[in-house]
């Protein structure tokens, strides 16, 4: 109540809402006054933190290849592997964090504690490399050759990067959404910077890997990895002293309970009442108000056509009135439509979701395959060395181009040529750009390692030196990845987060995680499919050790093809889905009830 009283008392001297209009609450959990928090303070804290973050995750992951085939001695084949199974299990512990955070410790909370999981990974991971693994001194520079590892060293190595994984990825869905909650979508202004909050994001994202993708590999490149993961627990500590800094200054959201037994409750409920007769009217179907809801006060998700078997659970039956008499509750017979509709914006994004996978096949390619294509290229220019992993700092050169270009650029051009009074591409739209850019990465990716095994095959027939090719060569299909990553993933960002409930923000970010963790399963799926397919007697099969003998052009015009079917199911998916609608939800003119594809 005195925080009631507060807001109407600065809303009556400054004639404008003193409180946000969201529910998102200060520490203390009062009522969060617009003036003195959240915004592009809370904002920037929390990009600052993430371009950190991200320096030091990809301090580790970028050359991730090449310390297991200089160091543990891995060939090119497993290390690939190795290489996107770990990043899939980063990706997996997503969905750990966003249920944490969605459930049961709120977002700061979460943050906070992976934060603190990440930095012990990255310290164990520093130590085991500067004791154990980096013998003798200076060797994984690609000439002086590594001794033997026990089984314990290994043990170690392995438990640090999976530590660096676990902390990684329950605290990337968790940033996200955190920073777009600092922003009320309610209010017209705050909600066009949540929006454009999504972007700069990705852009502090690939800015903070670009120290990591430049500077850093060059070290590791030269033998120096412990310095190099040094570097990287100290940006990871950095980073979460600069997050607990800005604590007073959060906006936060009471975490709204386990979403699996309201997911549960919807299914059983419906299935005990499959055989009654639905109203034609959803004005007849149970409802409850935010703070009776058992989402912890959540807005309530208005009616929606579709999975109309599930409306069942909200239905009103004669048993369920005599208990409502006697004052009876039973979630398991009887569902709010908030809580139907709930299970049914999953059900809609799942279509979409899968189809991001394929994407993401490509994407994982940069840290793998592209960066092994390199290592094969003429990798020197005068007496300058460059390490085929900073050839990624392509990649993000072109996403903030891309970025700039979108927003500033494309997207007002867009929004004249339909003359609407809606801006630019959808989300959906974006998507499916992207995914038209990643086929034209993989098939500049293919073409140039035709060049580059015919310039390969003429210098050097039999032997595993480099091709005669510059791997500047490269450029064109990092700075494609770039481009798609801005249509795709930013695109993903806002959709999933625009797309689902109150009470499942952290999850919706998660979806995008998750999507590249089985990328990379489907990724390392596939390289061992080609693999045994292709290797005989006679063939050393596509991916070899010695890419010389091998036909990696194969494999990425295989790709090329995936993604282009796979385009034409996603536009399928799209053009059936239909967007959620919440009560209160503040709407620019123009808005519809379905996205356009």
């Amino acid at each position: 109540m005195a925080c009631l009283e507060l807001c109407k008392e600065v809303k009556f001297k400054e004639g404008q809402e003193a409180c946000t209009l969201d529910g998102s609450v200060d520490w203390d959990g009062r009522p969060a006054i617009r003036g003195k928090s959240g915004r592009w303070v809370a904002g920037i804290i929390i990009l600052l933190n993430q371009g950190l973050a991200t320096l030091a995750f990809f301090g580790v992951g970028v050359n991730l290849v090449l310390f297991l085939t200089r160091v543990l001695q891995q060939n090119n084949a497993d290390a690939a592997n190795s290489v996107s199974k770990w990043t899939g299990t980063v990706y997996i512990f997503s969905l750990v964090g966003a249920f944490l955070s969605d459930s049961y410790w709120g977002r700061y909370k979460t943050c906070a504690i992976f934060q603190i999981i990440f930095v012990i990974g990255l310290v164990s991971l520093s130590l085991s490399s500067y004791l154990f693994l980096v013998k003798p001194n200076g060797c994984g520079d690609g000439k002086t050759p590594c001794g033997t590892h026990s089984s314990m060293e290994m043990a170690l190595f392995y438990f640090s990067i999976y530590l660096v994984a676990l902390g990684n990825g329950g605290y990337q869905p968790s940033i996200c959404t955190f920073g777009a909650d600092q922003f009320d979508e309610e209010n017209p202004k705050e909600g066009l910077s949540k929006v454009a909050f999504f972007s700069y994001f990705y852009l502090a994202l690939n800015l903070g890997s670009l120290f990591s993708n430049t500077i850093l590999v060059y070290f590791e490149d030269e033998g120096m990895w412990a310095l190099g993961f040094w570097v990287s627990a100290g940006s990871a500590f950095a980073a979460l002293v600069l997050f607990l800094v800005g604590t007073p200054r959060y906006r936060h959201f009471k975490p709204s309970g386990n979403p699996l037994s309201r997911f549960g409750q919807v299914i059983v409920s419906a299935v005990k009442k499959w055989r009654v007769q639905m109203p034609p009217s959803a004005e007849d179907l149970y409802c409850v108000d935010g703070k009776d809801s058992s989402t912890n006060g959540s807005r309530r998700i208005l009616h929606t056509h579709g999975f109309k078997f599930l409306d069942r659970a909200a239905f009103i039956s004669s048993r369920d009135f005599e208990d409502q008499n006697h004052g009876l509750k039973n979630p398991w017979r009887l569902c709010p439509i908030t809580q139907v509709e709930e299970v049914k914006c999953v059900l809609r994004l799942l279509p979409i979701w899968l189809c991001t996978i394929l994407y993401s096949v490509v994407f994982t390619q940069m840290a793998s395959l592209f960066v092994e294509q390199g290592a094969a290229m003429k990798t020197t220019i005068s007496n300058f060395r460059i390490p085929p992993a900073s050839m990624s700092s392509f990649d993000i050169l072109s996403v903030a181009a891309f970025i700039f270009l979108y927003r500033r650029v494309l997207d007002p051009l867009v929004g004249k040529i339909k003359k609407s009074d809606s801006k630019g591409l959808t989300e959906l739209q974006r998507m499916g750009v992207g995914l038209v850019i990643a086929v034209m990465a993989m098939v500049s990716a293919g073409i140039l390692e035709c060049y580059r095994l015919k310039y390969a095959r003429r210098d050097c027939t039999h032997c595993e030196g480099s091709s005669s090719l510059s791997i500047l060569w490269q450029i064109p299909q990092y700075a494609c990845i770039g481009a798609s990553e801005v249509f795709m993933y930013v695109g993903q960002l806002e959709f999933f987060n625009a797309q689902t409930p109150d009470g499942l923000k952290s999850f919706g970010s998660a979806l995008c995680m998750a999507s590249i963790s089985l990328g990379n399963y489907v990724s390392s799926l596939l390289v061992s499919m080609v693999m045994k397919i292709s290797t005989e007697d006679h063939m050393p099969g596509w991916i070899p050790g010695n890419l010389n003998k091998g036909h990696l052009d194969r494999f990425y015009f295989l790709l090329a093809s995936l993604t282009t079917i796979d385009l034409v199911v996603y536009v399928g998916c799209a053009k059936w889905f239909k967007c959620i609608k919440m009560e209160g939800r503040f709407q620019e003119k123009g808005d519809q009830d379905e996205f356009r594809v």
